[in-house]
C-alpha cells in the first residue's frame, strides 16, 4: 500500500490524532478568556454537550476581537457576516459542570476574505479540547465573500506577529 494511505475507501490518508499540549506551551502573549461550565452547558451526565463547545469557540473569537478594540457587533449590524466555513474539534478529556476553562485564541492564517483560528480549551494546565475555525467575511445582503475589513486585518496581523 502506498505511503500515507490506509485501507479506507478511496485510499484516504490516515488522520493523525493531535496530542494535547499544556497551557504553558502556548504563546505567553496570546489572548485567553475564562469561562465556567454551567449546568445548561451539560448533558444529563454533567459532561459538556459537544455543540456547546462549538458555541464557546465562537464566543472566544468574538471576545478576542472585542478585547482588541474592534467593534465586532457594529460590523455585523453594518451588514458584514462573520460566519464560519469550517469548524473542527479534537477532544482530549471531558469537560464537567463547574469546570473553569480557559480558551486561548491563536491566529493561524489570514486570507483575503477569511481568517483561520485555533482555540485551545484548558482546565488548569490540561488541554480539554482544541478547535479550528475558518471565519469568512460575507455581505449579509448578497451572501458572497468580501475582503476582511482593514481594521480587522490589521488586528489579526499584529496579533499573529505578537504570538510568534
Amino acid at each position: 500500500m502506498a505511503s500515507g494511505s490506509d485501507s479506507r475507501a478511496g485510499g484516504a490518508p490516515a488522520r493523525t490524532r493531535a496530542r494535547p499540549i499544556g497551557r504553558g506551551q502556548l504563546p505567553s502573549r496570546a489572548f485567553a478568556a475564562g469561562r465556567q461550565v454551567r449546568f445548561g452547558d451539560c448533558d444529563p451526565a454533567g459532561i459538556v454537550y459537544t455543540p456547546r463547545f462549538v458555541d464557546r469557540l465562537c464566543c472566544a473569537v468574538e471576545d478576542f476581537f472585542l478585547a482588541q478594540g474592534l467593534d465586532y457587533h457594529g460590523l455585523i449590524r453594518g451588514g458584514l457576516g462573520l460566519g464560519y466555513a469550517r469548524v473542527e474539534c479534537e477532544f482530549f478529556r471531558p469537560g464537567f459542570m463547574g469546570d473553569d476553562l480557559t480558551y486561548t485564541v491563536i491566529v493561524e492564517r489570514i486570507g483575503c476574505a477569511s481568517a483561520e483560528f485555533t482555540i485551545h480549551a484548558h482546565r488548569d494546565q490540561d488541554e480539554v479540547m482544541r478547535g479550528n475555525l475558518v471565519m469568512v467575511a460575507t455581505s449579509l445582503a448578497t451572501h458572497r465573500a468580501e475582503p476582511l475589513p482593514p481594521a480587522m486585518r490589521s488586528i489579526l496581523t499584529t496579533y499573529q506577529d505578537l504570538c510568534r
